[in-house]
């Protein structure tokens, strides 16, 4: 199958591309490394009338250290977080999660700003942004306008972008000396969709958490935080405590069915991925703090 016909215009700057996206508004859809939407334009889930690439602004590239934030232009390929020292030193989450993506060729174009902004549930970098705790910055005519990633995917490939608005870059809080993280999913190959997978970032003191923020996904319709990750915190940590926690998370869940997995293989899957997040913080963490 093709995309249907569609005009594509590509853009010098980006008050070009705010023009265009206002002209067009949701008739248009933004081309980055199309990694994601060309396939769905092909497969008609998708049908705009308006392509408008924006691969040429160099202005949305790039990787750097601001204080305590690092900031990533919308426009940097996952294999350039693959390779960043930045990244590796300030939110290796991403190092790791980025392994994960499909395959080397499509890691070489796809870009972080398009897989936000397509919001797939299966997705790795979207519950990533959601386990760091990440701002995401949008621009349009009138400014920009920073969104917690918390409030940012709103459901099925569904986001708080406006139609006018240009997803520009994420910033992301430095590691701190005593956080750890941990990246972990379910697939039936690797390269494959994840049936379930977590991101992870925690504070861990005297072999306890005073902070953590376990983000899952593929298991709803948007990335999920653990709201049963609360009871492990400022706690003794205990197996049973452990298993407790997983037993509530899993409680939580509603997940879809598909020709994949069942919800029930799904909700086990989240609950075995909830254990081995935890046992392998308070591990890292414990090494972190002998290193030290």
């Amino acid at each position: 199958m093709k995309a249907s016909a569609f005009d594509y215009a590509r853009v010098t700057s980006i008050h070009h591309a705010l023009e265009m996206l206002s002209l067009h508004g949701e008739q248009a859809k933004v081309l980055s490394g199309g990694q994601s939407l060309l396939p769905a334009m092909n497969l008609r889930l998708v049908s705009p009338q308006m392509l408008i690439d924006i691969g040429e602004l160099a202005e949305l590239r790039g990787i750097a250290v601001d204080g305590n934030v690092l900031r990533i232009g919308a426009l940097t390929r996952h294999v350039e977080l693959l390779t960043s020292p930045s990244v590796a030193a300030h939110a290796p989450l991403l190092s790791d999660a980025v392994k994960h993506i499909a395959h080397p060729a499509i890691r070489n174009r796809g870009t972080l700003g398009g897989s936000l902004a397509h919001a797939d549930p299966a997705a790795e970098l979207p519950a990533c942004m959601l386990a760091l705790d990440a701002t995401i910055i949008a621009c349009g005519r009138y400014g920009e306008r920073r969104i917690a990633a918390a409030e940012f995917f709103q459901g099925l490939y569904a986001t708080a972008l406006r139609p006018d608005e240009l997803l520009a870059a994420v910033e992301l809080p430095i590691a701190r000396q005593n956080s750890v993280d941990f990246f972990q999913e379910f697939a039936r190959r690797h390269g494959d969709y994840a049936l379930a997978g977590v991101a992870a970032r925690a504070s861990v003191v005297n072999r306890g958490f005073s902070n953590l923020r376990m983000a899952f996904f593929a298991i709803a319709d948007r990335p999920v935080l653990a709201n049963a990750a609360a009871k492990l915190l400022n706690v003794a940590i205990t197996p049973e405590l452990i298993a407790d926690a997983a037993v509530a998370f899993g409680n939580e869940l509603d997940p879809p069915e598909d020709q994949q997995v069942s919800s029930s293989m799904r909700r086990h899957l989240a609950r075995v991925l909830f254990r081995r997040c935890v046992e392998a913080l308070l591990t890292r963490g414990a090494l972190c703090g002998a290193a030290g």
